[in-house]
């Protein structure tokens, strides 16, 4: 059995992520994976997009502490979030795939809390903050699909907790490769040999476990021994995903369309 290897330089996709076009013709909308919007709230979300942006690999989409106010909805690639000490420890909070929203909480505070950067080269479309309370007003039901996103994350975040506060290293690790999987699975990335794109580093890994890379190279060759999951040049196989989230101690959820604003 070939072993993981212990790597630190972060993939980059060979093509440059697509544009995003118009939000009556979005590639996620149409994947069967988001919510569908209703005409005016379609329209009224294509007016508050104010850009669009390609951001290459290793490349900041916010700087913590940075003042700012844009929104973003990743459209193709990977980000995560973090948070950094003074003598430069990472501790990553989240991975960003496509249709996650991130910035709102720039509007609540007195620059960024957290970091964004892109793990691959990313597209973005950027909306405009200032208008928050407009969406509010003016298409309730866009409102409550904000709301509902900021409480998934809360909730992933609490799960993120319990993780790196009790769960063992094979059991942080097994958490996140099923996690990460299921995900990509709702955005129909994987395939029918139980095999997805996986571009973050081991580095990437230890930072957002709370632990070393030494120890999360280990674990992941130990998972690999056990046969339940090969992880090689950017593609991760789940050879038995049953076991792997038992292992994890995972309640899975439905997979069920989420808000795409």
């Amino acid at each position: 059995m070939r072993p993981s290897r212990l790597h630190s330089r972060a993939v980059t996709l060979p093509d440059a992520p697509p544009i995003p076009p118009r939000c009556a013709h979005c590639g996620l909308r149409a994947s069967g994976a988001f919510h569908q919007l209703a005409p005016g709230e379609l329209g009224f979300v294509e007016d508050l997009r104010s850009a669009t942006e390609r951001v290459p690999a290793g490349h900041a989409l916010i700087r913590e502490q940075a003042d700012g106010g844009r929104l973003f909805t990743l459209y193709a690639g990977w980000a995560f979030r973090y948070k950094t000490l003074s003598d430069g420890r990472r501790q990553i909070l989240n991975f960003l795939l496509p249709g996650d929203l991130f910035g709102l909480q720039q509007r609540f505070s007195e620059g960024a809390t957290y970091g964004v950067e892109a793990l691959t080269d990313v597209s973005v479309c950027v909306f405009q903050g200032t208008r928050l309370w407009e969406l509010y007003r003016a298409h309730p039901r866009l409102g409550y699909d904000l709301t509902w996103l900021c409480a998934r994350e809360e909730q992933m975040l609490d799960e993120n907790l319990l993780t790196t506060g009790r769960r063992s290293a094979v059991e942080r690790v097994a958490v996140l490769l099923i996690h990460l999987f299921k995900r990509m699975q709702r955005l129909g990335l994987v395939d029918g040999d139980n095999g997805c794109p996986f571009p973050l580093t081991q580095q990437h890994m230890a930072d957002a476990l709370g632990l070393s890379l030494v120890h999360t190279h280990r674990t992941l060759r130990r998972l690999q021994a056990l046969g339940l999951h090969t992880l090689d040049e950017g593609r991760l196989v789940l050879r038995n995903p049953g076991a792997l989230t038992q292992l994890a101690d995972y309640a899975t959820q439905p997979l069920e369309p989420l808000p795409l604003l």
